[in-house]
Protein backbone atom coordinates (compact mmCIF):
# COMPACT_ATOMS: atom_id res chain seq x y z
CA UNK A 1 0.00 0.00 0.00
CA UNK A 2 2.26 2.21 0.87
CA UNK A 3 4.33 2.00 -2.58
CA UNK A 4 1.98 2.94 -4.36
CA UNK A 5 1.42 6.02 -1.83
CA UNK A 6 4.47 6.89 -2.24
CA UNK A 7 4.46 6.77 -6.06
CA UNK A 8 1.30 8.99 -5.88
CA UNK A 9 2.93 11.42 -4.38
CA UNK A 10 5.95 11.26 -6.82
CA UNK A 11 4.16 11.90 -9.43
CA UNK A 12 1.79 14.76 -8.42
CA UNK A 13 -0.92 12.51 -8.13
CA UNK A 14 -1.68 13.04 -4.21
CA UNK A 15 -0.53 16.29 -1.84
CA UNK A 16 1.09 15.76 1.17
CA UNK A 17 -0.62 16.34 4.53
CA UNK A 18 -0.25 15.79 8.18
CA UNK A 19 -2.58 13.12 7.95
CA UNK A 20 -1.42 11.44 5.27
CA UNK A 21 2.65 11.81 6.77
CA UNK A 22 1.04 9.87 9.75
CA UNK A 23 -1.15 7.58 8.30
CA UNK A 24 2.64 6.32 5.92
CA UNK A 25 4.19 5.65 9.47
CA UNK A 26 1.88 3.79 11.22
CA UNK A 27 1.72 1.93 7.72
CA UNK A 28 5.19 1.40 7.73
CA UNK A 29 5.01 0.77 11.75
CA UNK A 30 7.38 3.11 12.59
CA UNK A 31 7.05 6.65 14.28
CA UNK A 32 6.46 9.92 12.24
CA UNK A 33 10.23 10.88 13.36
CA UNK A 34 11.71 7.95 12.41
CA UNK A 35 10.17 8.89 8.79
CA UNK A 36 11.00 12.32 8.73
CA UNK A 37 14.62 10.92 9.97
CA UNK A 38 14.92 8.61 6.98
CA UNK A 39 13.43 10.82 4.28
CA UNK A 40 15.81 13.36 5.19
CA UNK A 41 18.55 10.60 4.41
CA UNK A 42 19.42 10.50 8.40
CA UNK A 43 19.64 7.36 10.15
CA UNK A 44 20.96 5.77 13.18
CA UNK A 45 24.02 7.70 14.61
CA UNK A 46 24.30 9.04 11.03
CA UNK A 47 21.15 11.58 12.22
CA UNK A 48 23.53 14.17 13.57
CA UNK A 49 21.58 16.92 12.56
CA UNK A 50 18.65 15.19 14.30
CA UNK A 51 17.86 16.76 17.99
CA UNK A 52 17.35 13.65 20.14
CA UNK A 53 16.03 13.52 23.50
CA UNK A 54 16.99 10.92 26.08
CA UNK A 55 14.11 9.40 27.54
CA UNK A 56 14.68 10.91 31.21
CA UNK A 57 14.47 14.02 30.14
CA UNK A 58 10.67 13.42 27.90
CA UNK A 59 8.07 15.77 29.77
CA UNK A 60 4.34 15.03 30.06
CA UNK A 61 1.17 17.08 28.65
CA UNK A 62 -1.09 17.54 30.80
CA UNK A 63 -5.21 17.41 29.72
CA UNK A 64 -7.26 19.00 31.91
CA UNK A 65 -10.89 17.88 30.05
CA UNK A 66 -14.00 16.69 32.21
CA UNK A 67 -15.35 15.06 29.02
CA UNK A 68 -14.24 11.23 28.67
CA UNK A 69 -15.29 11.09 24.73
CA UNK A 70 -12.96 14.35 24.34
CA UNK A 71 -9.97 13.17 26.44
CA UNK A 72 -10.10 9.69 24.64
CA UNK A 73 -10.05 11.42 20.44
CA UNK A 74 -7.25 13.45 21.90
CA UNK A 75 -5.32 10.34 23.28
CA UNK A 76 -6.00 8.83 20.12
CA UNK A 77 -4.49 12.15 17.95
CA UNK A 78 -1.41 11.52 20.13
CA UNK A 79 -0.74 7.92 19.53
CA UNK A 80 -2.00 8.29 15.90
CA UNK A 81 1.01 10.14 15.36
CA UNK A 82 2.93 8.23 18.00
CA UNK A 83 3.82 10.98 20.44
CA UNK A 84 4.92 9.75 23.28
CA UNK A 85 4.90 12.50 26.05
CA UNK A 86 2.90 10.66 28.77
CA UNK A 87 -0.51 12.39 28.53
CA UNK A 88 -1.83 13.08 31.93
CA UNK A 89 -5.33 13.60 32.53
CA UNK A 90 -7.69 15.02 35.13
CA UNK A 91 -10.69 16.01 34.97
CA UNK A 92 -11.03 19.44 36.53
CA UNK A 93 -9.20 22.40 37.62
CA UNK A 94 -8.30 21.82 40.86
CA UNK A 95 -7.22 18.36 40.46
CA UNK A 96 -4.83 19.99 37.56
CA UNK A 97 -3.64 22.67 40.09
CA UNK A 98 -2.83 20.32 42.69
CA UNK A 99 -0.81 18.27 40.29
CA UNK A 100 1.37 21.16 38.88
CA UNK A 101 1.48 22.57 42.65
CA UNK A 102 2.35 19.25 44.33
CA UNK A 103 -0.69 19.95 46.92
CA UNK A 104 -3.33 18.18 47.55
CA UNK A 105 -3.76 14.37 46.49
CA UNK A 106 -0.42 14.80 44.81
CA UNK A 107 1.30 16.44 48.18
CA UNK A 108 3.68 13.70 48.14
CA UNK A 109 4.88 14.69 44.90
CA UNK A 110 7.42 17.32 43.59
CA UNK A 111 5.43 20.14 42.08
CA UNK A 112 5.12 18.52 38.11
CA UNK A 113 6.38 21.22 35.45
CA UNK A 114 5.09 19.40 31.86
CA UNK A 115 5.80 20.25 28.87
CA UNK A 116 2.55 21.55 27.82
CA UNK A 117 -1.11 21.85 29.40
CA UNK A 118 -4.06 21.55 26.99
CA UNK A 119 -7.18 23.25 28.47
CA UNK A 120 -10.85 22.93 28.34
CA UNK A 121 -12.70 25.77 29.56
CA UNK A 122 -15.84 24.57 30.76
CA UNK A 123 -14.95 22.34 33.39
CA UNK A 124 -17.23 21.80 36.87
CA UNK A 125 -16.39 23.92 40.04
CA UNK A 126 -13.44 26.08 39.25
CA UNK A 127 -13.39 27.32 35.29
CA UNK A 128 -10.70 26.85 33.11
CA UNK A 129 -9.96 30.64 33.02
CA UNK A 130 -9.85 30.56 36.59
CA UNK A 131 -7.11 27.88 36.22
CA UNK A 132 -5.17 29.37 33.65
CA UNK A 133 -5.45 32.91 35.83
CA UNK A 134 -3.65 30.95 38.91
CA UNK A 135 -1.22 29.05 36.24
CA UNK A 136 0.08 32.15 34.78
CA UNK A 137 0.00 33.80 37.81
CA UNK A 138 2.41 31.28 39.36
CA UNK A 139 6.35 31.87 38.80
CA UNK A 140 6.81 28.37 38.47
CA UNK A 141 4.07 27.41 35.73
CA UNK A 142 3.66 30.68 34.36
CA UNK A 143 6.33 29.95 31.65
CA UNK A 144 4.20 26.49 30.43
CA UNK A 145 2.62 26.88 27.23
CA UNK A 146 -0.76 26.53 27.61
CA UNK A 147 -3.58 25.73 24.62
CA UNK A 148 -6.73 25.96 25.34
CA UNK A 149 -10.00 23.99 23.88
CA UNK A 150 -12.53 25.56 22.46
CA UNK A 151 -15.92 24.44 21.17
CA UNK A 152 -15.80 27.87 18.23
CA UNK A 153 -13.25 30.04 17.44
CA UNK A 154 -16.11 32.72 18.30
CA UNK A 155 -15.87 31.74 22.15
CA UNK A 156 -16.49 34.70 23.85
CA UNK A 157 -14.11 33.54 26.44
CA UNK A 158 -11.29 33.45 23.88
CA UNK A 159 -10.14 37.04 24.65
CA UNK A 160 -9.86 37.27 28.01
CA UNK A 161 -7.81 33.76 27.75
CA UNK A 162 -5.70 35.35 25.56
CA UNK A 163 -5.34 38.76 28.07
CA UNK A 164 -4.60 36.37 30.88
CA UNK A 165 -1.49 34.61 29.00
CA UNK A 166 -3.45 31.76 26.36
CA UNK A 167 -0.56 30.54 23.86
CA UNK A 168 -3.04 29.45 21.50
CA UNK A 169 -6.19 28.15 21.04
CA UNK A 170 -7.84 24.80 19.03
CA UNK A 171 -11.26 24.08 18.33
CA UNK A 172 -12.33 20.60 19.50
CA UNK A 173 -11.81 17.88 19.45
CA UNK A 174 -8.38 17.84 18.65
CA UNK A 175 -6.85 15.99 15.85
CA UNK A 176 -3.23 15.83 14.88
CA UNK A 177 -3.31 18.65 12.34
CA UNK A 178 -4.97 20.84 14.32
CA UNK A 179 -2.14 20.32 17.38
CA UNK A 180 0.68 20.44 14.82
CA UNK A 181 -0.36 23.39 13.29
CA UNK A 182 -0.01 25.38 16.90
CA UNK A 183 3.38 23.46 18.17
CA UNK A 184 5.73 26.01 16.09
CA UNK A 185 4.01 28.76 17.56
CA UNK A 186 4.70 27.35 21.23
CA UNK A 187 8.24 26.74 20.19
CA UNK A 188 7.83 23.04 20.50
CA UNK A 189 9.17 20.37 17.54
CA UNK A 190 8.72 16.99 17.17
CA UNK A 191 11.88 15.29 17.96
CA UNK A 192 13.37 11.57 18.47
CA UNK A 193 13.52 9.78 21.99
CA UNK A 194 15.22 6.81 22.74
CA UNK A 195 13.19 4.16 24.70
CA UNK A 196 14.56 1.57 26.79
CA UNK A 197 14.96 -1.01 24.56
CA UNK A 198 17.24 1.20 22.27
CA UNK A 199 14.20 1.87 19.88
CA UNK A 200 13.39 5.33 18.34
CA UNK A 201 10.05 7.52 19.50
CA UNK A 202 8.61 10.66 18.22
CA UNK A 203 8.56 12.97 21.43
CA UNK A 204 6.92 16.83 21.57
CA UNK A 205 9.79 18.99 23.15
CA UNK A 206 10.79 22.39 23.64
CA UNK A 207 13.09 25.52 23.80
CA UNK A 208 13.62 27.18 26.75
CA UNK A 209 11.79 25.25 28.83
CA UNK A 210 13.07 23.73 32.05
Amino acid sequence: MHRTYIADIERGARNVTLRSVASLASALEVTVGALVCHATGMDGDAADGFTRTPESDVRDILLVEDSPIDAALTARAFKSARITNPLKIVRDAETGLDYLFGTGRYAKKKPAHPQLVLLDLNLPQMSGVEFLRRLKGNSHTREIPVVVLTVSHSDTLISECSQLGADNFIVKPVGIENFVRVAPKLNMHLTLSWSANGKKQSVLAGSGLH
